[in-house]
């Protein structure tokens, strides 16, 4: 009995029959890996002896009859900009080629005392900076669909070993939807939680006040697993918070009980944006979130257009924002601390330039130039102070929407994936990737990314589903409603066919 490609919930009854063991789970999705990750290259590297203890843990619990904690015997792909204590942690970037944390991101962490097996750390765009996973300084990440054609980014490792079947469940992290659009590409679930729902500990930073880690799954309901089990105050992350349960709204143990019953959204009010509709999407990709609306409709909810107005402002305000936060943020990758030096120097200063000259590569480099600009003395009233002002009012737009709404949708991304090449010369275009998630970060919003449909070439196509702060239960269930309506999610690529 394989269990490539299965859920949570088939793997853990195979283990509790003890039809299989841990051992035999990571023997097997190692085996795979090596006869299909040539093609697909989703990893940097793997953590062999690290999953196998891990599922040693789970087997001794089995054979002594312990309850089993909820992930246990779980594969699981990890973006690698997340710490793991003994492992490299390259942000897929020169500079980092050969730094090795001492401490646990608390996310990571949470997952591992759940019971979730470490296959390995994933591929990503340099320092997440990137919407194709083109950006890395190591390797190509493939789309799983089509090898021709990128699986998103910066999260397109993460998501690609999940799609391929090498890990049941994956970690990616969000600035400006880096899990939901690679899910989008690659036809999975992604979702970013709530900004403070999950620690954003022992994640290296891009830009602070956007950045969230969320998860990628075949199904809501997996999704849901690995959010209960990760989510939850930090003290160690001062962004965290303490009161992410929301009066019981966020309570992720009471959702994987009731969601076998969320079934329909009788009452629900669902809005479309409009000015994330229409013109600027595919043809395919607005007739699939089109039908979507009508599915909804299905379902008992009732479905308008609404309006976003700063929407429209909201790619220039992030690349103020996140070039900013980005140029301080990657200032301690100098050369002196940890990461890669330039060993042939005249001085602190040469060795400062040439260091980061050769660590860095061209997309960083681009944004840590403008974040270093839109804060210097003369522009930061006129962009950085600006950008915050109208971050707010978009803030304020959401607010108004969901005074009437309980969820807005949107296509997660204009285009189904395209092909290698295609974006890179041009780099307005590739931001435009991210258009319709972008507004999420910079409102802190949860967001989750469902298959709706395929477009050319029979390329999965994402539906962008939103709710208002401390609102992620309640989106995951309305997210489970839509994937039980529809068969999207039982699509699979070609190597897992059968």
């Amino acid at each position: 009995m394989t269990t490539i490609g299965k859920s949570i919930r088939d793997i853990q009854q195979l283990l509790k029959t003890k039809e299989i063991s841990a051992k035999d789970i990571v023997k097997e999705h190692y085996q795979f890996i090596s006869e299909h990750e040539p093609e697909i290259q989703a990893f940097n590297c793997l953590t062999e002896d690290l999953a196998f203890k891990q599922a040693e843990e789970v087997d001794q619990k089995i054979k002594a009859g312990a309850k089993l904690p909820p992930l246990a015997g779980i594969p699981l792909a990890l973006k690698d900009n997340l710490c793991v204590p003994g492992y490299p942690t390259t942000c897929s970037s020169k500079i980092l080629e050969n730094f090795v944390p001492t401490y646990h991101s608390t996310a990571v962490q949470r997952l591992f005392d759940a019971g979730a097996l470490s296959i390995g750390k994933t591929n990503l765009d340099e320092f997440a900076m990137g919407s194709s996973t083109e950006n890395s300084a190591f390797k190509l990440t493939r789309n799983p669909w089509n090898t021709k054609y990128v699986p998103g980014g910066s999260s397109g490792g993460s998501c690609a070993a999940v799609t391929a079947g090498f890990s049941t469940i994956g970690l990616g992290s969000d600035t400006g939807g880096s899990v939901r659009q690679p899910a989008s590409f690659c036809g999975i679930i992604g979702m970013k939680p709530t900004y403070g729902v999950v620690s954003r500990y022992g994640l290296i930073a891009f830009a602070s006040s956007l950045d969230q880690i969320g998860p990628f799954a075949r199904t809501v309901e997996d999704t849901a697993h690995v959010l209960a089990a990760m989510a939850g105050h930090d003290p160690n992350d001062s962004t965290s918070l303490p009161d992410w349960k929301a009066n019981g709204e966020n309570d992720f143990d009471a959702l994987l009980e009731s969601l076998p019953n969320c079934r329909d959204l009788k009452g629900k009010r669902i809005g479309i944006i409009e000015e994330l509709s229409g013109q600027g999407n595919e043809p395919e990709v607005q007739a699939a979130i089109d039908k979507a609306a009508k599915t909804f409709e299905s379902l008992g909810a009732t479905v308008e257009l609404v309006s976003i107005p700063r929407a429209k402002n909201a790619l220039p305000v992030y690349y103020i924002i996140c070039t900013a936060e980005a140029s301080a943020n990657l200032a301690r990758f100098d050369g002196v601390r940890f990461g890669y030096r330039n060993g042939d120097m005249k001085d602190i200063v040469s060795m400062y330039n040439s260091t980061r000259q050769e660590g860095f590569g061209a997309e960083v480099k681009r944004r840590i130039m403008l974040g270093t600009y839109v804060l210097s003395s003369g522009y930061y009233d006129a962009y950085y102070k600006k950008a915050q002002q109208v971050r707010r009012l978009l803030c304020e737009d959401f607010e108004k929407i969901f005074k009437q709404c309980d969820f807005v949708i949107c296509p997660t991304s204009p285009t189904v994936a395209f092909q290698f090449g295609d974006k890179t010369a041009d780099p307005l275009s590739m931001y435009l990737s991210d258009i319709a998630s972008i507004p999420i970060n910079l409102a802190g919003l949860p967001a989750v990314s469902i298959p709706c449909g395929f477009g050319k070439g029979g390329l999965p196509i994402g539906l962008q589903l939103v709710g208002a702060p401390l609102t992620d239960a309640r989106l995951l269930k309305a997210a489970y409603a839509f994937e039980q309506a529809t068969d999207f999610h039982m699509k699979r690529p070609s190597l897992l066919a059968g």
